[in-house]
């Protein structure tokens, strides 16, 4: 989930994108899990039920990706996606709490298609998806069909787009969770994968999501603190390493102390605060996570067969709705990435 930096992020460091035309041009890298998790939550039955195929494997998050995936290139962005590898062993205690959140859901979810409350079905059904080793490996294999880059990190995915991000490698990267931003990441976008109308939850209210852009100069600038302050803000709040923070202490709360004693080692002493893990080490984490250099963001011509085989031979994706997506991403994929890399290789030439 990472840590909730939302109350803290001035209206100066941030760009709400009202046409996603205006990153036009820009490799934008993608929390691969995050977004497929946003996709298994969102696509699904009035009650709560996934997308499935007819052999009964879920099919939400692969609809997800490769709709949106194209929506994302028909506005002139170059998407890549990054995935997680292994979890650092501090993480452990986060893992297991949305481990048993998952549990507990589960139940409920069933108790509630007992007692016919479609609502919270629907509701509990969200908070129980558990994103598999099997549908992450079709999820790579969509993105190899359709021609575009992802890449293994080798622990926590954010870091490796922070990394590839502030390598110049890509413009930003793109998640719903602020940790990127803690990694070094120069640009944030937000919302990318789930811009639309969207209903509140538990209410019959709808509003308009818009991608936004966070700059992490601008932010530390206009909190007038550094990014490792920013850091140690976050370890207060809580962040997957140290899910309880130190009680007591919101967003707003951690600002004042961190600018007024400097670090967290002199707040933790005046709260007489305990962690699981030492707030330090955390610290060294986010600023020397463990990410590789051997990766390649390189864009190929959708193979429209492969598409066609995974998606409608196996998972029984309608195969009009199929060929006419297709056909979309083809036509993105040439106007857009194709024309523009024929152009650098010309100019690269002279």
């Amino acid at each position: 989930m990472g840590v909730n930096l939302r109350d803290l992020i001035p209206d100066k460091a941030k760009t709400i994108i009202e046409d996603l035309k205006a990153l036009r041009g820009k490799t934008v890298i993608i929390d691969g899990y995050n977004a497929l998790y946003q996709f298994l939550t969102a696509i699904r039955q009035p009650d709560g039920t996934p997308l499935m195929d007819s052999q009964g494997r879920i099919t939400s998050h692969l609809s997800g990706l490769f709709y949106r995936t194209i929506n994302i290139m028909e506005h002139g962005i170059k998407p890549a996606y990054v995935f997680d590898g292994k979890p650092p062993e501090m993480k452990a205690k986060e893992i297991e709490r949305r481990k048993k959140i998952k549990e507990d859901a589960t139940k409920k979810y069933e108790d509630a298609i007992r007692r016919g409350d479609i609502e919270a079905a629907r509701r509990y059904a969200m908070m129980a998806a558990k994103l598999t080793d099997e549908m992450v490996a079709d999820a790579k294999k969509l993105l190899d069909a359709m021609g575009i880059p992802w890449v293994q990190a080798p622990a926590e995915g954010e870091a490796q787009a922070a990394y590839i991000a502030s390598r110049g490698d890509a413009w930003a990267s793109a998640s719903q969770d602020y940790d990127s931003l803690l990694f070094g990441s120069p640009r944030l976008v937000r919302n990318l994968t789930i811009t639309g109308r969207r209903k509140l939850p538990r209410k019959n209210v709808y509003i308009e999501i818009k991608p936004e852009v966070i700059e992490l100069k601008k932010l530390l600038e206009a909190l007038g603190i550094t990014r490792e302050q920013l850091i140690d803000i976050a370890i207060m709040l809580g962040t997957d390493y140290n899910p309880d923070g130190i009680k007591g202490i919101g967003p707003k709360k951690a600002l004042q102390l961190i600018k007024a004693y400097g670090t967290i080692e002199k707040i933790i002493k005046l709260y007489k605060a305990e962690f699981p893990v030492p707030p330090e080490k955390i610290k060294q984490y986010f600023l020397n996570p463990p990410v590789t250099s051997d990766y390649k963001l390189e864009w190929r011509e959708p193979d429209e067969k492969a598409i066609y085989e995974l998606l409608v031979e196996e998972h029984d994706f309608n195969p009009e709705r199929v060929k006419n997506a297709v056909q979309r991403l083809m036509k993105a994929y040439r106007e857009h990435i194709k024309g523009r890399q024929m152009g650098l290789e010309a100019w690269f030439k002279r």
